[in-house]
């Protein structure tokens, strides 16, 4: 008679227990609770950002240690180890002479890029917006366009000289027309609806082209212009080779010919980085004028 009693009585302590846990558990701060699973996407980023960089990475692995251990001792003089460039390229560094070339090289290529970019766009909105204009315009557009800024360097160079104004105004014509045929195809893919909305709320020609049609065509036009932006510095560094006292294709072509090989791949990978910086930064900058269209997909979520 007496073990059930004395069951029940065990027993019962345990149901103020296991609410004083739950309470525990109830009591525990948020942030504890979420732990695992922001250290699970932590570890899901960490891991797709070394992913994305594996094929540099190994790039870089095999740079420095091909040479040394793959190529033969008459390829290594004329492909030395990544470690020598970075040190090539930090004596330039520390003499400053990597500054000057790039500020050379900068200077003219910020030049003749802004000079193509502001002028493709305004050509761009006129040829794409009068039908008549780009009939007229268009087969001598197609000429040019057809024709390599490279092949057109000895008319430049012929007619404007082997100083400044011969490499700006050969960055400008090759950044030209990539900015020139996105512009057009970037106002002719606007929404026919929108204009005729925007024409019945009556807004004039000019508020219609600031209000809809450049921002719709934003994200084309900024394609041109990154295809513009890679195109003045590969060309710029062209320019540079052939007649110039500073910038990069200078020293790129300098250092070939006195036999300072390291210096000459530390010019090469400069270039290379100062293609992805300048890429990125347009990139930064389309995100910027986009932000309407973002603020829109967001709020249709």
């Amino acid at each position: 008679m007496t073990a059930p009693t004395l069951t029940k009585d065990a027993a019962a302590p345990a149901a103020p227990a296991a609410r004083a846990a739950d309470a525990g558990r109830t009591a525990q701060p948020a942030g504890a609770r979420h732990l695992p699973s922001l250290v699970r996407s932590s570890a899901r980023r960490a891991g797709r950002g070394i992913w994305a960089s594996g094929a540099i990475l190994l790039f870089l692995l095999l740079w420095e240690l091909g040479p040394t251990y793959l190529a033969s001792p008459s390829t290594r003089v004329f492909l030395p180890p990544l470690h020598e460039v970075l040190r090539a390229l930090g004596s330039l560094l520390a003499k400053g002479q990597l500054q000057n070339h790039l500020a050379a090289s900068l200077t003219r290529s910020a030049s003749g890029f802004g000079i193509a970019v502001v002028s493709a766009v305004a050509l761009g909105l006129l040829v794409a917006w009068y039908r008549s204009l780009d009939r007229f315009l268009n087969p001598l557009l197609e000429v040019f366009r057809n024709t390599a800024a490279l092949a057109l360097l000895p008319v430049f160079t012929l007619l404007l000289g082997i100083g400044e104004t011969s490499k700006i105004s050969i960055v400008a014509y090759a950044a030209f027309f990539p900015v020139l045929l996105n512009t057009i195809a970037g106002v002719r893919t606007v929404d026919p609806l929108l204009i005729r909305a925007a024409r019945s709320l009556g807004l004039s020609n000019f508020r219609l082209f600031q209000k809809v049609i450049l921002p719709s065509a934003v994200p084309t036009i900024f394609t041109g212009i990154r295809m513009a932006g890679t195109s003045s510095i590969l060309v710029l560094i062209a320019a540079e080779m052939v007649g110039a006292k500073a910038g990069l294709g200078y020293l790129i072509v300098n250092s070939q010919m006195s036999f300072l090989i390291p210096d000459m791949y530390a010019g090469i990978l400069t270039v290379s980085l100062l293609g992805l910086l300048v890429n990125y930064l347009l990139v930064a900058v389309e995100r910027h004028f986009s932000r309407w269209r973002t603020a829109v997909g967001s709020q249709s979520n």
